[in-house]
């Protein structure tokens, strides 16, 4: 099991999860954060801080977000695991299920 980050983070972004976690294991997409299953070590240090409660345990996303537990493991398939988000800084890409979406504060 791991945290997982939904829907409200999408072109919000705001990086206080990104600072508390110790393991440097929320990387940085175009338009959203995604947490590696791997590199999370389950500490929770994210979850309190995300101001708009994107993230949560496996166990307790909200049934309207469960695609988000995929979508944050396959956001890594082509990356493996990288050692560290901040290796590599913002990504230009974002899962096809974030990708889809449109901007915030329309549709």
């Amino acid at each position: 099991m791991t945290y997982v980050i939904a829907e409200p983070c999408v072109d919000v972004k705001d990086r206080a999860c990104v600072d508390e976690c110790p393991v440097d294991c929320i990387y940085e997409g175009g338009r959203a954060l995604y947490i590696h299953p791997d590199e999370c070590v389950d500490c929770g240090a994210c979850e309190p801080v995300c101001p708009v409660e994107a993230i949560y345990y496996e166990d307790d996303l909200p049934d309207r977000w469960k695609d988000y537990t995929v979508a944050n493991a396959e956001f890594f398939d082509d990356l493996g695991s990288p050692g560290g988000a901040s290796k590599l800084g913002v990504l230009d890409q974002d899962h096809p299920l974030v990708a889809a979406l449109p901007p915030s504060g329309e549709g």
